[in-house]
């Protein structure tokens, strides 16, 4: 196993960000379906009810991974286990290339989070783990901004591609083959920063746990990281569907474009963290999180456009203040042993904000309507944020440090 000491100064000193290029291309995948659920739509047939199945056993897979092995390349390392996840990512995108029904739409989907599963806590430890001590800092960006920034480019590609390329169905997936291959070779440059690393065969699922040093900030940061992905899953899952069956905007690159601004806009809402300090940045995200939902209710009501690009942007950046003061404080007071698993288990909790509101607004879509539905779950959401950023003032002392 190559250390990291010995490894070529040129890739000690950028390993992080090649890692964050694998990180971004795997999450890519995840999203990469999102405008092409119209067109499924018109060649298999289905409600929009089964469009937030589909996303939602996506957020399952991904659920399921983090909690069974979540914590696993803390014992067998992070290369084993970013090499699995960019296999399930390459499969996921094998199975879509040949979806011609619901269920292989949900093995594609259900492959899709596995990959995302796997990288999502492991890929975040390997790019702070590969960063040089001066550069610590900037990684925590790079390695959520890889994360985010790679789950917008995933509906941008797909949207451009399948409007202005032969083949919609068909070449997203295959261009993502590539840069997967891409991937894999560039992890094969980086060394393994595991010590005393185990092999794969002997990983076995563990109960997840938390350290006892990390429980106390925990508990505010999952709670602003569900309150923001659930914006996120709304606008990945239905909004496709609002605006080409309400706003009648059926260019599919427009519709990736929308779907990209508000992961754009999370990478854009970390940069002010430093600023702020990760404990501010929680509420200040929560906050911010309420006038993008606002917005997005205005959108719904009055059937405009307008508002809902002013949402995406808004709430975009009140999710990433959140996501990167959440694993900010979270890594901060892990154990290095441990911060896979933990960072995995932040992740639980903000994927379980992707999935159970989304499959709510698809079940009231039917008797009240999809625009209705997204104004009951503006509701909700908006009160969920209030909640927790009143806990999150609640719980931070005077002498807090930020």
């Amino acid at each position: 196993m190559t250390d990291r000491r010995t490894a070529r100064p040129a890739v000690a000193r950028s390993g992080y960000l090649l890692a964050a290029v694998a990180f971004a291309v795997c999450m890519a995948g995840t999203t990469l379906p999102t405008p092409l659920y119209g067109l499924y739509q018109q060649e298999i047939g289905f409600s929009e009810l089964t469009v937030t199945v589909v996303f939602a056993v996506y957020a399952f897979g991904v659920i399921g991974v983090l909690l069974l092995v979540g914590n696993v390349s803390d014992t067998v390392g992070r290369h084993p286990v970013l090499l699995c996840g960019l296999g399930f990512a390459a499969c996921s995108a094998v199975v879509f290339l040949a979806a011609d029904s619901v269920p292989l739409l949900c093995l594609g989907r259900l492959l899709s989070g596995f990959s995302a599963g796997l990288f999502t806590g492991a890929g975040t430890a390997y790019v702070l783990e590969l960063a040089p001590p001066a550069q610590r800092a900037r990684a925590g960006f790079v390695a959520t901004a890889a994360n985010m920034g790679g789950l917008g480019c995933g509906p941008l590609l797909s949207g451009l591609l399948s409007e202005y390329a032969p083949g919609p169905l068909v070449l997203p997936f295959v261009v993502h083959l590539g840069l997967l291959a891409a991937s894999v070779a560039l992890l094969l440059l980086l060394p393994e920063t595991v010590a005393g690393a185990r092999p794969l065969r002997t990983a076995r699922p563990v109960r997840p746990s938390l350290p006892p040093e990390v429980r106390r900030v925990f508990a505010p940061a999952a709670i602003a990281a569900f309150a923001g992905f659930s914006l996120l899953g709304l606008f990945t899952s239905v909004s496709p569907a609002f605006l080409t069956g309400v706003l009648d905007i059926h260019n599919r690159a427009v519709v990736g474009l929308i779907v990209f601004a508000a992961f754009f806009a999370s990478t854009l809402g970390q940069l002010l963290v430093p600023r702020l300090g990760t404990a501010r940045a929680i509420p200040l995200g929560c906050l911010v999180l309420i006038a993008g939902l606002a917005l997005l209710a205005a959108s719904l009501a009055w059937t405009t456009l307008a508002p809902l690009v002013l949402s995406a942007l808004v709430g975009g950046a009140g999710q990433g203040m959140g996501l990167r003061g959440a694993v900010g404080e979270v890594a901060a007071a892990s154990p290095a042993e441990h911060r896979g698993g933990v960072l995995s288990a932040l992740f639980v909790v903000a994927y379980f904000g992707i999935s159970i509101p989304v499959i709510g607004v698809g079940l009231l879509t039917g008797p009240v309507g999809l625009a209705h539905a997204g104004l009951v779950f503006a509701a909700c959401m908006a009160v969920l944020a209030a909640a927790s950023g009143a806990y999150l003032l609640r719980q931070a002392s005077p002498g807090t440090q930020t």
